[in-house]
């Protein structure tokens, strides 16, 4: 078995080391229907040091509850991503349960891939993903966004695997810039992955920690903690809309969607409710077609709200006006210029930006602290010092801040 081929490439057999559970011809059938997904399974996690048979390169990203480190499989030379999550802070069936969804849901060209590989050591309970070379689209991110065309394509392939989670019934939860990796330079291949949080539609759950406060839709924003409510798909086309939005402007559209409190999320859904006619001006880039997109996606009613796929009937339409007169610091990428041209701005920047380690540390710390790293290229002076005093603080650094 090559750790390279993923699960829809080849038909894996399990190892002496890694006993999963085995799919049958009735389990085929009822895969169609969601009932393999929706029966987590007995496994037998076996035990052995990752030493054993993975040479750890390095820590790509570390969380609250889990290390992703690169690493080569010696006995078959390939690179491979160990998602390792620490036993005292997880258990066994809550690990088995994200693998579960994770392997399954790999089926979908635009999720990532699993191996049938998982096993634990004293630390951890480890699994085997693929390896996705440009990192994460919160790595890529600069002032004024993404080109377009680029974005559309990051549209199109996520909207295409949360639709196909949602018809399985499942719900992400945990949609963000950092769980959508990159496979291509130009976004022509990008995939969903961090399923440990995913949820079977209609269950009862709790309020994540540790997602960001922006990308919560205003239904789970106001429940307190501890608090349970019924996990729906709406809530994924919310954070769709915001991840999108940011893919196209390098910002969030609100610090949080409280209308009481955020005069941003407050203008929106004034207009949102033709309350107002004034379009919002952190929306006044955008087309009509596209304002009418986000109205639908991020409606602040969950039972109105659009799903995912909607927006697939604006892929052929203008997603920057280009006629809007906007800031110098908004034109950097899209306004005023083809869609040719602010890819090769695009990449001009890219190509002076700091690494991708280093930009997507940053961006952790930043939000970490409630800092967005949104500041407008006028305010460089000002998100320097922001950035100083925030690495003056990482040493105590609470990785408990409540919402984060």
């Amino acid at each position: 078995m090559k750790l390279s081929e993923s699960k829809s490439e080849a038909q894996i057999v399990p190892t002496r080391r890694n006993s999963v559970y085995r799919e049958t011809a009735a389990g085929s059938a009822a895969q169609a229907t969601g009932g393999v997904l929706h029966r987590i399974p007995e496994m037998n996690v076996p035990m052995m040091k990752i030493s054993d048979e993975y040479d750890i390169e390095k820590t790509i990203s570390e969380g609250c509850f889990a290390k992703i480190f690169l690493t080569n499989h010696r006995p078959t030379n390939t690179t491979v991503i160990l998602k390792a999550c620490h036993v005292e802070l997880m258990t066994l069936k809550d690990f088995i349960r994200e693998y579960h969804y994770t392997y399954q849901l790999s089926h979908h060209p635009n999720i990532l891939s699993c191996y049938q590989v998982a096993f634990q050591t004293d630390s951890y309970y480890v699994f085997a993903q693929e390896y996705a070379p440009f990192g994460d689209l919160a790595a890529h991110l600069c002032p004024g966004g993404l080109p377009e065309l680029f974005c559309k394509s990051i549209a199109t392939q996520l909207s295409a695997a949360l639709g196909f989670m949602h018809s399985k019934q499942l719900v992400h939860r945990d949609l963000k810039l950092e769980n959508v990796l990159v496979f291509a330079p130009d976004f022509s291949r990008i995939k969903l992955c961090d399923f440990g949080a995913t949820t079977r539609e209609g269950t009862l759950v709790s309020k994540g920690r540790h997602t960001w406060i922006a990308f919560l839709p205003p239904e789970v924003l106001e429940i307190v903690k501890n608090e349970r409510f019924i996990c729906k798909t709406s809530s994924d086309c919310w954070q769709f809309g915001i991840l999108l939005f940011s893919c196209l402007t390098g910002n969030v559209p609100w610090e949080s969607a409280d209308w009481v409190r955020d005069s941003n999320y407050s203008s929106f859904v004034k207009y949102q409710k033709k309350k107002s006619t004034a379009v919002p001006e952190n929306f006044r880039r955008f087309t009509p077609r596209l304002i009418r997109a986000f109205r639908k996606i991020l409606d602040p009613d969950a039972e109105k709200r659009a799903k995912v796929t909607e927006i697939m009937k604006y892929m052929k339409n203008k997603w920057i006006d280009t006629k809007v007169v906007v800031s110098k610091s908004a034109t950097n990428l899209g306004g005023g210029v083809s869609d040719a041209d602010s890819v090769c701005v695009y990449l001009n920047q890219r190509d002076n930006r700091p690494s991708l380690d280093e930009n997507k540390t940053r961006k952790r710390i930043m939000s970490s602290y409630g800092l967005p790293d949104q500041v407008a290229a006028d305010q460089s002076a000002l998100r320097n010092r922001i950035w100083e005093w925030v690495l003056s603080c990482e040493q105590t650094y609470d990785s408990e801040i409540e919402g984060f």
